[in-house]
């Protein structure tokens, strides 16, 4: 089944399903006025959502993404980041950016799609959440800011 992609209001955000990709909701409460929400359904059902803000000066930040796990490894958050990418392109956004942990799937998920790092902010996550973020086993220290840049329009 081809998946629906919109956007819908902020204020109604899936926090559950956000949940899942930033373990505070008091930080996403803080993050999605202002900010842009984009859903992925598969029929009924959502798969897939993200959350974009904008920083000015034709730059947005990718706050967040996530999948179901029932949905996860299917294809569904990738086509929702191409899209996302893809809709800022169109708007003529300079760069999307994203916060993420400095190691793990979604370091090279995010690469896959032309994200690079560009700086690095050390022990982002022991400073902003109360409880350690484990990984793999493996607490999350230090969060890797990733860039994609848009090239110009002539």
């Amino acid at each position: 089944m081809m998946l629906h992609i919109q956007e819908i209001p902020a204020q109604d955000a899936p926090m559950a399903l956000l949940l899942l990709a930033d373990p505070s909701e008091d930080k996403i409460r803080a993050y999605l006025p202002g900010s842009r929400c984009f859903v992925a359904s598969n029929g009924a059902e959502m798969v897939a959502a993200c959350v974009v803000k904008p920083l000015g000066g034709g730059c947005h930040e990718l706050m967040s993404i996530a999948v179901p796990p029932t949905h996860q490894k299917q294809g569904h958050g990738a086509a929702l980041l191409q899209w996302v990418i893809a809709f800022f392109r169109k708007a003529d956004a300079h760069q999307l950016e994203v916060g993420t942990g400095s190691f793990g799937y979604q370091l090279a998920f995010y690469q896959r799609y032309g994200f690079r790092v560009s700086s690095i902010e050390r022990d982002f996550f022991v400073n902003n959440y109360p409880l350690p973020i484990i990984e793999d086993g493996i607490a999350l220290l230090d969060m890797l800011r990733l860039t994609l840049q848009y090239p110009r329009q002539a």
